[in-house]
């Protein structure tokens, strides 16, 4: 069984998974963030299926880019979690998570970075990265798509739907990533790309504002 975690965004989600089967996923939201919610939904979501925390074989958490904190409450909390236990972790990209949902040969997976910036990334239908997960103004995005049959995924478009050129299909995405997370999980598991704890860490893509301050 894998327990999944994403808390990158306003929206998170959690979801269990016995193989490549999802037992149940949750919608999470939390305005004031998730650190204070997310262990108890975690625990509800268990005793719902009967399910002993012992019994979960791998952790898997949305390792970003997003919030900066939400990023690491999720990875904070599946480390921890597998830590206790002697379990392995996988971290899975908030876009690759999207890339799941696609159906074309390649898959153009964004989402608001704000500041007038998206995080971007292009995979194909295997998962696998064509072009680097990156933060860049959409429009400058745009001009670097490769050739071929291609469509974006998104779970909302609103912040540059205006930009999005009309020849290419859009796929928009759930906002609860856990589940995809959860099955991108167990490929690996099953494939032996496990990480200890130890080995997590965050897929921020933008550098935090205290480092670029730092930096200056």
């Amino acid at each position: 069984m894998i327990l999944s975690i994403d808390t990158t965004a306003e929206f998170g989600s959690i979801a269990l998974a016995e193989g490549d089967r999802i037992v149940e996923e949750v919608l999470l939201r939390s305005p004031d963030g998730f650190g204070h919610v997310l262990f108890d939904r975690i625990r509800e979501l268990l005793d719902r299926q009967a399910v002993k925390i012992g019994e979960v074989q791998c952790f898997a958490a949305a390792s970003g880019p997003g919030s900066f904190t939400g990023v690491r409450v999720g990875l904070t909390a599946a480390k921890g979690l597998a830590f206790a236990g002697g379990k392995r972790v996988v971290p899975v990209s908030n876009l690759q998570a999207l890339a799941f949902f696609g159906s074309a040969p390649l898959r153009a997976t964004v989402t608001d970075a704000r500041r007038g910036e998206v995080y971007a990334a292009v995979y194909n239908d295997r998962l696998e990265l064509v072009q680097p997960e990156l933060v860049i103004r959409f429009q400058d995005w745009l001009s670097e798509l490769p050739d071929g049959e291609i469509e974006f995924i998104a779970t909302d478009f609103a912040p540059f739907g205006a930009l999005l050129e009309s020849r290419i299909p859009v796929v928009t995405a759930p906002r609860a990533l856990a589940g995809a997370i959860a099955r991108i999980a167990w490929r690996r598991f099953e494939a032996g790309q496990t990480l200890d704890p130890a080995q997590v860490d965050a897929n921020y893509v933008r550098r935090s504002d205290a480092e670029l301050f730092w930096k200056e």
